[in-house]
């Protein structure tokens, strides 16, 4: 049996591990903060006066960071080069009032966040995570990562419709999860349950942001190892390759300022205080040109020169539904990044964004593919056109092919985040 090369292996190993350790965005900024620590980046607080010193910095909100280095001597109008991401996926998120249950079941009341393929939750063991708010004000990061909760599905005996009108989901009555047994619910056990696991003194929450998530590991798939299967790729796959390239060019003398900006809440329209169509990066940058003396006009030059790729996965051709697909376009995977392209601006790219990937994947000897949407079928969307309406920046849309898209598990190919990695790190060094 072949195997990846060790520098493939290396690579998607780490992204397998940075999937486990991020199982909310909360923890996937939590993860990529820890990463980037590592690489001597300090975090700043919003609250705080900033200082217009050279090195790594970064700023998290919620389920939001952004990142960004600046090189010895940069000038107040040096522009900025951006990755942009998010941290957010599809799934099933406890609702305010979470203990139910009926006929001797107990259940986690949940609500549908974002567009999940909802089958895809059915009959799995479910972990739940997310973050605790204490009377304090404070925040605590929780992850039961073990097999805690189920959605059971019907048996075919109780519907045999089923094989012929096709599964029908109703996202209120059938998707709630079971976690015991036990007659009467008890308002507050749940709470009481994840105040013990965190090790929290009862009584002290009093606000809580949870979703659950699949507790099944990554892992290679295929005869060749040549595949990755597991959860969260849409878009922590982004999200981990943007740190890499990050820290990979800090420290070098750069004509741009290199940026990672990964949002929450995409999955949903983007509009919040840590979602792209928000406040955030904007803030950010402007920030970061005012600390370093700039005025608004040095402000203007910065972002008129600033590109940045927005960078979520894409679909691959499936081969069981290739007419759903552009019969020209058929993106692989292993074939390198997708460029994603929609005259309708569901995407961001146009003739002189492409030019400047191309130019990223030529210095990176890296393979890349364009993705568009078959005339016949809706388009999605991405943080792309938003960034780009909202701060004036040109922006690019890419990312990796995958199968499965909004599955509680995705599929890849193993050699493609590493080649994105490359693309991305060429990018940030222009």
């Amino acid at each position: 049996m072949s195997e990846p090369p060790r520098s493939d292996r290396g690579h998607t190993d780490d992204l397998m591990s940075f999937l486990t350790a991020s199982p909310t965005p909360y923890h996937a900024v939590a993860t990529a903060a820890e990463r980037l620590e590592k690489a001597g980046f300090r975090q700043v607080a919003e609250t705080d006066a900033w200082e217009g010193t050279s090195g790594g910095k970064y700023v998290t909100r919620g389920g939001a960071i952004v990142a960004w280095y600046v090189p010895e001597g940069a000038a107040a109008h040096t522009p900025f080069r951006i990755v942009g991401a998010h941290t957010d996926s599809p799934n099933l998120r406890v609702k305010p009032q979470p203990d139910t249950g009926a006929h001797g079941w107990r259940q986690v009341a949940v609500e549908i966040y974002g567009g999940p393929l909802l089958n895809s939750w059915l009959d799995r063991d479910l972990g739940l995570a997310g973050r605790l708010t204490l009377r304090d004000g404070s925040t605590r990061l929780v992850n039961v990562d073990r097999p805690l909760l189920r959605v059971p599905q019907l048996a075919i005996h109780l519907d045999r419709s089923v094989s012929s009108d096709g599964l029908k989901l109703d996202k209120q009555r059938h998707l709630q999860p079971v976690w015991g047994l036990g007659d009467e619910v008890q308002g507050g056990d749940l709470i009481a349950f994840l105040e013990e696991e965190a090790g929290i003194p009862a009584g002290q929450v009093t606000g809580w942001d949870l979703m659950t998530h699949s507790v099944e590991a990554p892992a290679y798939l295929g005869r060749d190892r040549e595949l990755v299967a597991g959860p969260r790729m849409d878009n922590l796959l982004s999200v981990h390759a943007g740190v890499a390239a990050l820290t990979a060019v800090a420290g070098q003398d750069l004509p741009y300022i290199p940026v990672l900006a990964a949002f929450d809440h995409e999955e949903n329209g983007s509009q919040s205080d840590s979602g792209a169509d928000g406040p955030l990066l904007g803030g950010v940058l402007e920030r970061s040109v005012f600390a370093r003396g700039g005025s608004y006009e040095d402000r203007a030059r910065a972002f008129a020169g600033t590109v940045c790729l927005s960078s979520d996965t894409g679909h691959a051709v499936h081969p069981n539904y290739a007419e759903r697909h552009d019969p020209t376009h058929h993106p692989r995977v292993n074939g390198g990044p997708i460029l994603k392209v929609n005259v309708n601006n569901r995407y961001a790219t146009d003739g002189s964004g492409r030019a400047i990937f191309a130019a990223a994947c030529e210095k990176a000897g890296v393979p890349f593919q364009s993705f568009v949407s078959h005339n016949s079928m809706p388009c999605g969307t991405t943080i792309g056109p938003i960034t780009a309406a909202r701060h004036g920046i040109r922006t690019v849309d890419i990312g990796v092919a995958i199968l499965s898209m909004h599955s509680v598990r995705e599929l890849c190919g193993a050699e493609d985040p590493l080649l994105l990695t490359r693309a991305l790190t060429a990018f940030l060094e222009g």
